[in-house]
Protein backbone atom coordinates (compact mmCIF):
# COMPACT_ATOMS: atom_id res chain seq x y z
CA UNK A 1 0.00 0.00 0.00
CA UNK A 2 1.43 3.18 -1.16
CA UNK A 3 0.88 6.25 1.41
CA UNK A 4 2.88 8.86 -0.68
CA UNK A 5 3.19 9.33 -4.37
CA UNK A 6 6.68 7.94 -5.01
CA UNK A 7 9.42 10.23 -7.30
CA UNK A 8 6.92 12.67 -8.55
CA UNK A 9 8.11 15.73 -9.39
CA UNK A 10 5.70 19.48 -8.17
CA UNK A 11 6.20 22.67 -9.85
CA UNK A 12 4.51 25.76 -9.06
CA UNK A 13 2.49 25.55 -12.12
CA UNK A 14 0.84 22.93 -10.48
CA UNK A 15 0.07 24.02 -7.00
CA UNK A 16 -3.59 24.87 -8.20
CA UNK A 17 -4.52 20.78 -8.98
CA UNK A 18 -2.48 19.72 -6.01
CA UNK A 19 -2.46 15.35 -5.61
CA UNK A 20 -5.29 14.44 -3.28
CA UNK A 21 -3.45 11.90 -1.35
CA UNK A 22 -5.44 9.41 0.83
CA UNK A 23 -3.19 7.69 2.52
CA UNK A 24 -2.53 5.32 -0.58
CA UNK A 25 -2.38 7.05 -3.92
CA UNK A 26 -2.49 10.53 -5.63
CA UNK A 27 -4.83 12.04 -7.99
CA UNK A 28 -5.17 15.55 -8.83
CA UNK A 29 -7.45 18.62 -7.02
CA UNK A 30 -10.03 20.67 -9.45
CA UNK A 31 -8.55 23.81 -9.80
CA UNK A 32 -12.01 24.90 -9.72
CA UNK A 33 -12.24 23.77 -5.89
CA UNK A 34 -14.40 26.49 -4.01
CA UNK A 35 -12.31 28.53 -1.34
CA UNK A 36 -13.21 28.21 2.18
CA UNK A 37 -15.80 30.53 2.20
CA UNK A 38 -15.86 33.16 5.38
CA UNK A 39 -12.88 34.53 7.83
CA UNK A 40 -15.05 33.09 11.10
CA UNK A 41 -15.20 29.27 10.05
CA UNK A 42 -12.22 26.91 10.73
CA UNK A 43 -8.87 27.91 9.78
CA UNK A 44 -6.92 25.74 7.56
CA UNK A 45 -2.75 25.36 8.26
CA UNK A 46 -0.80 27.06 5.69
CA UNK A 47 2.64 25.26 4.39
CA UNK A 48 4.95 27.02 6.47
CA UNK A 49 3.10 25.15 9.57
CA UNK A 50 3.84 21.66 8.47
CA UNK A 51 6.78 19.72 9.39
CA UNK A 52 9.19 21.35 7.73
CA UNK A 53 10.86 19.21 4.56
CA UNK A 54 14.85 19.41 4.07
CA UNK A 55 14.46 18.80 -0.36
CA UNK A 56 11.57 20.33 -1.32
CA UNK A 57 9.16 23.30 -0.28
CA UNK A 58 5.41 22.79 0.65
CA UNK A 59 2.88 23.49 -2.20
CA UNK A 60 -0.45 24.16 -1.13
CA UNK A 61 -3.96 23.31 -2.70
CA UNK A 62 -7.15 25.38 -1.95
CA UNK A 63 -9.48 24.19 0.73
CA UNK A 64 -12.34 22.44 -1.26
CA UNK A 65 -16.01 21.96 0.66
CA UNK A 66 -17.09 17.60 0.41
CA UNK A 67 -15.04 14.59 1.00
CA UNK A 68 -11.49 14.21 -0.19
CA UNK A 69 -11.31 11.65 -3.21
CA UNK A 70 -9.72 8.95 -2.66
CA UNK A 71 -11.08 8.83 0.91
CA UNK A 72 -7.89 8.61 3.36
CA UNK A 73 -7.23 5.27 5.10
CA UNK A 74 -9.16 4.20 8.54
CA UNK A 75 -10.50 7.76 8.73
CA UNK A 76 -12.17 7.93 5.61
CA UNK A 77 -15.57 6.34 5.58
CA UNK A 78 -16.45 8.28 8.75
CA UNK A 79 -16.20 11.65 7.00
CA UNK A 80 -19.36 13.31 6.77
CA UNK A 81 -20.58 15.39 3.41
CA UNK A 82 -19.57 18.45 5.21
CA UNK A 83 -15.90 17.61 5.55
CA UNK A 84 -14.01 20.27 3.93
CA UNK A 85 -10.26 19.40 3.09
CA UNK A 86 -6.54 20.69 1.75
CA UNK A 87 -3.76 19.11 0.18
CA UNK A 88 -0.08 19.50 0.69
CA UNK A 89 2.31 18.38 -1.56
CA UNK A 90 6.57 18.20 -2.09
CA UNK A 91 8.67 17.90 -4.55
CA UNK A 92 9.23 14.24 -3.63
CA UNK A 93 7.41 11.48 -1.54
CA UNK A 94 6.17 13.95 1.50
CA UNK A 95 2.58 14.87 1.37
CA UNK A 96 0.13 15.90 3.89
CA UNK A 97 -3.59 16.42 4.13
CA UNK A 98 -5.99 18.56 6.71
CA UNK A 99 -9.95 17.48 7.05
CA UNK A 100 -12.10 19.37 8.93
CA UNK A 101 -15.65 19.16 10.02
CA UNK A 102 -17.77 21.76 11.75
CA UNK A 103 -20.27 19.70 13.60
CA UNK A 104 -24.56 20.34 14.08
CA UNK A 105 -23.10 20.63 18.34
CA UNK A 106 -20.55 20.06 20.66
CA UNK A 107 -21.98 17.26 22.13
CA UNK A 108 -21.62 15.57 18.21
CA UNK A 109 -18.66 16.87 17.14
CA UNK A 110 -16.77 15.05 20.52
CA UNK A 111 -18.93 11.51 19.49
CA UNK A 112 -17.38 12.19 15.94
CA UNK A 113 -14.06 12.95 17.43
CA UNK A 114 -14.35 9.77 19.77
CA UNK A 115 -15.05 7.72 16.28
CA UNK A 116 -12.18 8.82 14.33
CA UNK A 117 -9.86 8.18 17.42
CA UNK A 118 -11.14 4.20 17.39
CA UNK A 119 -10.71 3.98 14.11
CA UNK A 120 -7.25 4.94 14.28
CA UNK A 121 -6.53 2.53 17.12
CA UNK A 122 -7.71 -0.35 15.19
CA UNK A 123 -5.92 1.20 12.18
CA UNK A 124 -3.62 -1.52 10.99
CA UNK A 125 -5.72 -4.21 12.06
CA UNK A 126 -8.04 -3.06 9.56
CA UNK A 127 -5.47 -2.57 6.95
CA UNK A 128 -4.43 -5.95 7.24
CA UNK A 129 -8.25 -7.51 7.03
CA UNK A 130 -8.68 -5.43 3.97
CA UNK A 131 -5.23 -6.11 2.26
CA UNK A 132 -3.89 -9.58 3.33
CA UNK A 133 -0.51 -8.53 1.20
CA UNK A 134 -0.21 -5.86 3.99
CA UNK A 135 1.66 -5.95 7.11
CA UNK A 136 0.49 -2.99 9.40
CA UNK A 137 1.36 -1.86 12.59
CA UNK A 138 1.05 1.46 14.69
CA UNK A 139 1.92 3.40 17.73
CA UNK A 140 0.22 6.27 20.05
CA UNK A 141 2.22 9.32 20.54
CA UNK A 142 -0.09 10.54 23.39
CA UNK A 143 -2.73 13.02 24.12
CA UNK A 144 -2.02 16.80 23.51
CA UNK A 145 -3.70 19.15 25.96
CA UNK A 146 -4.62 21.88 22.84
CA UNK A 147 -8.33 23.16 23.12
CA UNK A 148 -10.56 20.11 23.88
CA UNK A 149 -7.87 18.20 23.22
CA UNK A 150 -6.00 15.96 20.29
CA UNK A 151 -4.40 12.34 19.62
CA UNK A 152 -1.16 11.17 17.55
CA UNK A 153 -1.21 7.87 15.92
CA UNK A 154 1.18 6.60 13.47
CA UNK A 155 0.71 3.70 10.89
CA UNK A 156 3.52 1.53 9.44
CA UNK A 157 2.48 -0.38 6.34
CA UNK A 158 4.83 -2.77 4.39
CA UNK A 159 3.39 -4.48 1.39
CA UNK A 160 4.92 -7.55 -0.42
CA UNK A 161 5.95 -5.91 -3.00
CA UNK A 162 8.44 -4.18 -1.25
CA UNK A 163 7.04 -0.58 -0.30
CA UNK A 164 7.16 0.69 2.91
CA UNK A 165 5.51 3.36 3.95
CA UNK A 166 5.22 5.91 7.25
CA UNK A 167 2.41 8.05 7.89
CA UNK A 168 1.39 10.27 11.23
CA UNK A 169 -2.24 11.40 11.84
CA UNK A 170 -3.94 13.94 14.61
CA UNK A 171 -7.44 14.31 15.40
CA UNK A 172 -8.12 17.21 17.82
CA UNK A 173 -11.37 18.96 18.83
CA UNK A 174 -12.11 22.92 19.56
CA UNK A 175 -16.13 22.83 20.58
CA UNK A 176 -18.24 21.82 17.43
CA UNK A 177 -15.00 21.89 15.02
CA UNK A 178 -13.11 18.55 14.56
CA UNK A 179 -9.59 18.24 12.59
CA UNK A 180 -7.72 15.92 11.06
CA UNK A 181 -4.34 16.04 10.30
CA UNK A 182 -2.43 13.75 8.30
CA UNK A 183 1.13 13.65 7.03
CA UNK A 184 3.03 11.20 5.19
CA UNK A 185 5.99 9.65 3.20
CA UNK A 186 8.25 6.72 2.53
CA UNK A 187 10.18 4.87 5.38
CA UNK A 188 9.62 3.62 8.71
CA UNK A 189 8.69 5.34 12.56
CA UNK A 190 12.36 6.31 12.48
CA UNK A 191 11.38 8.38 10.03
CA UNK A 192 8.68 10.15 11.01
CA UNK A 193 8.82 13.20 12.54
CA UNK A 194 6.93 13.30 15.89
CA UNK A 195 7.83 16.22 17.10
CA UNK A 196 7.00 18.30 14.32
CA UNK A 197 3.87 16.91 13.75
CA UNK A 198 2.50 17.37 17.33
CA UNK A 199 3.99 21.20 16.63
CA UNK A 200 1.57 21.37 13.72
CA UNK A 201 -1.20 19.22 15.48
CA UNK A 202 -1.38 22.17 18.15
CA UNK A 203 -1.05 24.46 15.35
CA UNK A 204 -3.94 22.90 13.43
CA UNK A 205 -6.52 22.78 16.74
CA UNK A 206 -5.34 26.54 17.74
CA UNK A 207 -6.43 27.67 14.22
CA UNK A 208 -10.58 26.16 14.34
CA UNK A 209 -11.60 29.11 16.16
Amino acid sequence: MNIRARGTRTTLAAVAALAAVAGVAATAVPAAAAPWPASDTPRFLEPAELPPYPASPWYVGPVAAGQPDPLPMCVGEALPSITSHREYVTDYDTNAQQLTVEGRSERWSKEFAALLRKDLADCAKTLMRQDPGLTATQKSYGHLNVEEGADVYGIHTASAQGSSDIALFSVGRDGAAVTIVRWARLGTFKDAQVADFKATTVTAVDKLY
